[in-house]
């Protein structure tokens, strides 16, 4: 069948009737003082909406108006905002915005993009659903679900969310425009998701043509009804860093059975707070001797059989805590954080070794029972696995040495669970913090579930959750039986 939006739209708008409403629409059904939807729509960015609205909960009586807001100081505003992604930067912008809101616009929150990009942590986005949301004036903000269905749906071919703002800006009706990141933000949270969509029970499915979609392959009763788990893995780049993030909101939402964590830069006694949020979990540590570099860390729900650290010939893999070992009944789960090859390559030779020995610690284990392993491998295997292949091919992460040694993993027969499910490009989990590449979906696929050619079969899902963030590593996960 032919893809009509006219025809489509109101159906998806039917279907989200009843869903959770995004905090800031909630926030505007509350009040339409445009002074609370902007300090809302701030503190909503990189934030899960429950996170949102606790602090909005807590901002609101102490800075309700800009005259309050000009009374509170940085570290006021960063314990009111806390948990939200990047409190620190928000707290800064709040702080910074009744100064320009009264010496440029009389004490009030313009109504126009220009005038709104002009004020402190406001970008396209956050103008856009102001202006919608608080002016009741056609706009249309485009975040990653926004971008990310318009895609699937065709009605679009763009690889950054400015692009298809300025698309659909001229192919659609303005009649549409202040409805469509309400409704496609509830899609794309309740069913449109992005990893594993519910296309099974989605009420377009007939008429869309899934560009880029691999459909969850199996429904959620006929997995429940199995012994399958969820296992994620996540390079959160700095545990502590991430503990202000977000962090507890993706563990609690995402409820992985295994949680495995490359690169927490933290011992267990600098963490205390950690004890607050895993309840329900066993927890196991291998931090770098050195403190603040390296270490991994998991977290599991079952009580493994046995635990161990490091790899057999690499001693100083225990001493940067790169690889943490786990033992079930019916199956072993290696976390790994591999060692970057640096600039210039310098530490290549050594990353091969690390490499190398890992390889052979993964054949020893898979011959008993099988094999998941995870982690950050610092290596992008194939040209498809990055955005810019051609430039970085004797970079670290896409070295031919690099890469050699993940063709022997495939020749092997292990398997990347990943491209099992999704072959398609444009498939990250890594973005640098410079040239706003997460924005701008410029990244690097880095971070893998590999599992042993026997036990392929136990593979039912797997994704790529970089809708997440707090790091600049996003989790993966795989569903296994």
């Amino acid at each position: 069948m032919s893809f009509s939006f006219e025809t489509i739209f109101p159906l998806v708008q039917q279907e989200v009737a009843s869903y959770q409403v995004p905090v800031v629409d909630l926030i505007a059904a509350q009040t339409r003082d445009p002074f609370k939807v902007l300090l809302a729509t701030i503190l909503s960015a990189r934030t899960r909406d429950e996170v949102t609205a606790a602090a909005t909960r807590r901002l609101f009586p102490r800075a309700g108006s800009v005259d309050e807001l000009a009374e509170l100081s940085v570290s006021e505003l960063e314990k009111l905002i806390y948990p939200v992604g990047f409190y620190r930067n928000k707290a800064r912008y709040l702080s910074a915005l009744p100064k320009v809101l009264n010496e440029r616009f009389d004490g009030k929150v313009p109504d126009t993009m220009d005038a709104l990009l002009s004020l402190p942590g406001v970008g396209r986005k956050t103008a856009n659903l102001v202006i919608a949301v608080a002016f009741d004036k056609p706009a249309i903000c485009v975040d990653t679900h926004v971008h990310r269905i318009m895609n699937i749906w065709g009605m679009v071919a763009t690889k950054t969310p400015l692009q298809t703002e300025m698309q659909l800006r001229k192919i659609l009706p303005e009649r549409y425009w202040k409805d469509i990141n309400f409704t496609l933000v509830a899609f794309g949270q309740g069913t449109c998701k992005p990893v594993s969509p519910h296309c099974d029970r989605c009420p377009i499915e007939k008429w869309c043509p899934k560009i880029g979609v691999t459909p969850r392959a199996l429904k959620r009763s006929d997995r429940m009804t199995g012994n399958s788990k969820k296992f994620l893995s996540w390079n959160v780049n700095g545990l502590r860093a991430a503990l202000k993030n977000g962090f507890s909101d993706v563990l609690h939402a995402l409820d992985p059975d295994i949680l495995a964590l490359q690169e927490i830069k933290a011992h267990p006694d600098q963490v205390p707070e950690i004890n607050e949020i895993i309840d329900g979990y066993h927890v196991y540590w291998n931090p770098a001797k050195k403190k603040g570099y390296a270490g991994t860390a998991v977290f599991s729900k079952v009580r493994p059989v046995r635990v161990w650290n490091g790899l057999d010939g690499v001693e100083s893999t225990d001493d940067e805590g790169r690889v943490l070992n786990l033992e079930f009944a019916d199956f072993y789960f290696i976390n790994v954080y591999s060692p970057n090859a640096q600039p210039a390559l310098k530490r290549l030779a050594y990353k091969q070794e690390f490499h190398n020995a890992l390889l052979v610690h993964m054949n020893k284990l898979s011959r008993d029972k099988s094999l998941v392993l995870c982690g950050d491998l610092n290596v992008a295997h194939k040209e498809i696995d990055l955005a810019n292949p051609g430039k970085n091919r004797h970079n670290p992460g896409f070295s031919d040495e690099e890469r050699a040694w993940m063709d022997e993993v495939s020749t092997a027969g292990y398997i990347d669970t990943f491209r099992k499910f999704d072959p398609s490009p444009g498939q990250y989990t890594w973005w640098s913090y410079r040239f706003n590449a997460r924005a701008k979906n410029i990244g690097w696929r880095i971070d893998y579930f590999i599992v042993d050619p026997a036990s392929d079969h136990r593979v039912l899902e797997a994704g790529i959750h970089d809708e997440v963030f707090g790091s600049d590593h996003c989790p993966v996960s795989i569903v296994f039986r």
